[in-house]
């Protein structure tokens, strides 16, 4: 009863936040658009998570993340019409990002059959269920700046700030699209079982991808900068939130920890990880 307390005090100050995030923006019905989408980000993933934690699958899980990155930008342009040019196109780098994760993560899960990540979870309605409130949060974080960008967007003219934005987004997008086709073509060839990757953008990062993930967020956080004024300011805690995520909490450190469990003592792998950057894309060191 007390972790489930404390999961709607968290949902809760996370919501109060998109409050102060949108007052200067569009409302609907008195309320900010920010803090509408962010209910909707809790509501479509508390909704998913009754039948999941009564058949005890995970098998939507990921698929849920992407429909509702879908949901709150579909329901911000809606609510907070007409747009500028800025919004739409930072509508659209959202969607393009959630439909290539959704469908890749989805039919990963797919071939797999089970995930392990949820092995115990799942096992646990608690834990489960808390799993799924910590999505509704993950989107309602990670989407803080685009959303706020499509409620705030005044229509003025874009500038060169939104041209280094969007190319950073395009470059952290590229990046994690070609890290992660690489690491799925790797893995569909049966004499790479109990591999690693190492070629490819895999031989100059050990997460490729994860850089990619966070320079693209990284990107939209910039084209917001000229919209953002007084309590929106706030909405930056997205790319701190994704490199926080990403670096410290269920990102890296849990791929690391299972790669020392299964590949700990090849000296081949030892000697990857000393010669690889660990995230930043950079040329293979000599002589580690």
């Amino acid at each position: 009863m007390a972790r489930l307390l404390v999961l709607f005090i968290v949902a809760g100050l996370v919501m109060g936040l998109t409050w102060l995030i949108g007052l200067e923006g569009s409302h609907w019905r008195a309320m900010p658009v920010t803090f509408v989408c962010a209910v909707l980000a809790f509501t479509i993933n508390w909704a998913a998570a009754l039948p999941a934690i009564a058949f005890r699958t995970e098998t939507y899980f990921d698929l849920t993340g992407s429909l509702t990155y879908l949901s709150v930008v579909g329901v911000a342009l809606w609510l907070a019409a007409p747009h500028g040019l800025r919004a739409q196109i930072v509508a659209a780098m959202v969607v393009v990002w959630a439909v290539r994760l959704g469908f890749m993560l989805f039919t990963r899960i797919r071939r797999a059959g089970e995930d392990k990540r949820f092995r115990e979870i799942k096992a646990n309605p608690v834990r489960f269920f808390g799993v799924w409130t910590l999505q509704g949060m993950w989107v309602t974080l990670t989407s803080a700046c685009a959303i706020a960008v499509i409620a705030l967007d005044d229509g003025r003219p874009l500038g060169v700030v939104f041209y280094i934005g969007a190319a950073m987004w395009a470059v952290g997008f590229l990046l994690e699209v070609i890290a992660d086709s690489q690491k799925i073509a790797f893995r569909a060839k049966p004499d790479n079982r109990d591999r690693f990757i190492t070629h490819g953008l895999w031989a100059w990062s050990q997460h490729p991808n994860y850089f990619g993930e966070i320079l693209l967020w990284a990107g939209i956080a910039v084209i917001a900068l000229p919209v953002l004024g007084g309590w929106s300011w706030a909405a930056l805690i997205s790319p701190v939130f994704v490199l926080v995520l990403l670096l410290r909490v269920s990102g890296i450190p849990t791929l690391d920890r299972a790669a020392k469990v299964k590949w700990g003592d090849d000296p081949t792998y030892t000697d990857y990880k000393a010669r690889t950057s660990k995230l930043i894309p950079l040329p293979p060191r000599r002589g580690a």
